[in-house]
């Protein structure tokens, strides 16, 4: 890994802020430089939000993600908005739920059930943060097990520790 730079894009209240805020941990873990930023609408919970964040072995100079070498779209209005234009050696990954077009030809094209692992598998769908992120981490492997387990159990509730490493381990197996 030389620098990654990742994008996740949602509804707001999917947690996907938190999300990057967790990935980025889990890079200073691994003794990685990071940069981590986030935008939503005026609207918050149930507009669209996208957080970025970059994972370099060299010091970053700009913070902001400007070539995606990884997008995850939990929302139709986010694959619209995000997962067009990109290169070719970016993985592209998308809720099943999500409506690719036939014509959509991006070669590294991920769909899993991530909304759905959090409903059914895991049991919250406030969890689906954490399912991204086990999935996020198993298709990249930038992080050890322990390094993004650590991460997650700095930034969540007190009380849900057990669901949400239930939600981890579910993201991982999708992949």
């Amino acid at each position: 890994m030389s620098k990654m730079e990742i994008r996740l894009a949602g509804t707001g209240g999917q947690g996907l802020i938190t999300g990057t805020i967790i990935l980025a941990e889990a890079g200073i873990f691994e003794n990685k430089f990071v940069a981590q930023s986030q935008s939503y609408g005026p609207e918050a919970r149930g507009g669209m939000c996208k957080g970025e964040v970059i994972i370099s072995d060299e010091k970053i100079g700009f913070t902001k993600v400007t070539k995606p070498t990884f997008v995850m779209a939990l929302s139709q209005p986010s694959f619209n908005q995000y997962c067009y234009g990109l290169d070719e050696a970016c993985y592209v990954l998308v809720d099943e739920t999500i409506q690719v077009p036939e014509d959509y030809s991006h070669k590294k094209l991920l769909r899993l059930p991530i909304l759905k692992t959090a409903r059914e598998t895991v049991g919250k769908m406030q969890t689906v943060n954490i399912v991204s992120v086990g999935a996020i981490n198993a298709i990249l492997d930038f992080s050890s097990d322990e390094n993004i387990e650590k991460a997650v159990l700095m930034h969540i509730p007190k009380g849900t520790e057990e669901i949400n490493l239930k939600a981890l381990d579910a993201g991982k197996a999708l992949v």
